[in-house]
C-alpha cells in the first residue's frame, strides 16, 4: 500500500524537508514538488515553508532570523507563526485533497531551539501538543497531533555543512552560530528521527546532487 493510501492526513499528502543551515535541502525541494505534480496531475502541489507561509508569517520570519531575543520568545513566535501556518494554509489544503510539502516543520523548533539553544523540550512538546493537536471523527472522535506524513531529513556533518554556509552572502542569526550549535542540532533532529523512524527518511546530504536526486526519486515512487 503507498505512504498516500496510508495518509494520516486524509484526503491530503503532507511532506516536511529538514537538515542543517547548508545540508542542501533547499537544493531539491522545487524539483521534489514537480516530480510530484507530474505524477499525481489530478492533485495541486502547495510549497511552502517555516517560518512564513502566510502574510504573517513572512513578518515573523523577518523578526525571527534577524533580530536578538529571548529563547523562550523566539520559540513561542515560531508555533505562533506555524498555527497561522496551519490554520490558513497547511490544513486547508489538506482537507481538499493537496500534497502539501513543506522547508521545515516542527522538528525544527525542536532542532534549533531545543537541541541547539537548549531550551527544555517538555515546553516544546507542549507547544507542539497545544498548536497541532486535532480532532478527528470516523464514527468514533479521536484526538491526534498533526505531523507530516513523510519527512526527508538532509544530515550532514556539522563542519561540512559550516564550510557551505560560509558561501552565504547575507547569513541570518542562525547561519551565523558556530559549529557546536549546529552539532547539536543535527543531534536532535537524528533524535527525533530515532524516535518517529516511520515518518523520517534520512539522506546523506555529503553524497552527489545526482545520487541525492536519484534516491528522492525513489521514495517518490512509494508514496
Amino acid at each position: 500500500m503507498s505512504l498516500l493510501a496510508q495518509s494520516a492526513n486524509k484526503p491530503g499528502f503532507f511532506i516536511s524537508f529538514e537538515g542543517i543551515d547548508g545540508a542542501g535541502k533547499s537544493t531539491h525541494i522545487q524539483a521534489f514538488a514537480d516530480e510530484l505534480a507530474l505524477r499525481f496531475p489530478n492533485k495541486e502541489v502547495v510549497l511552502t515553508r517555516e517560518p512564513g507561509g502566510t502574510e504573517l508569517g513572512e513578518k515573523l520570519r523577518d523578526i525571527l532570523l534577524h533580530h536578538p531575543m529571548h529563547l523562550e520568545t523566539e520559540a513561542l513566535l515560531m508555533f505562533a507563526a506555524r498555527r497561522e501556518h496551519l490554520a490558513t494554509v497547511i490544513e486547508p489544503a489538506l482537507q481538499s485533497g493537496k500534497i502539501v510539502i513543506s522547508d521545515r516543520f516542527t522538528d525544527a523548533s525542536f532542532a534549533y531551539q531545543g537541541g541547539g539553544r537548549g531550551l527544555d523540550l517538555a515546553k516544546l512538546y507542549e507547544l507542539e501538543v497545544w498548536v497541532q493537536m486535532r480532532l478527528q471523527s470516523n464514527g468514533v472522535e479521536q484526538r491526534y497531533v498533526l505531523q507530516p506524513d513523510l519527512t526527508f531529513l538532509f544530515d550532514l556533518p556539522s563542519a561540512t555543512a559550516e564550510a557551505r554556509r560560509s558561501a552565504a552572502r547575507d547569513p541570518d542569526k542562525f547561519e551565523q552560530l558556530n559549529t557546536d550549535f549546529f552539532e547539536k542540532v543535527r543531534q536532535e533532529y537524528l533524535r527525533r528521527a530515532q524516535d518517529d523512524a516511520a515518518r523520517f527518511r534520512i539522506i546523506d546530504a555529503s553524497q552527489s546532487r545526482e545520487i541525492i536526486w536519484k534516491k528522492l526519486k525513489e521514495i517518490s515512487l512509494s508514496i
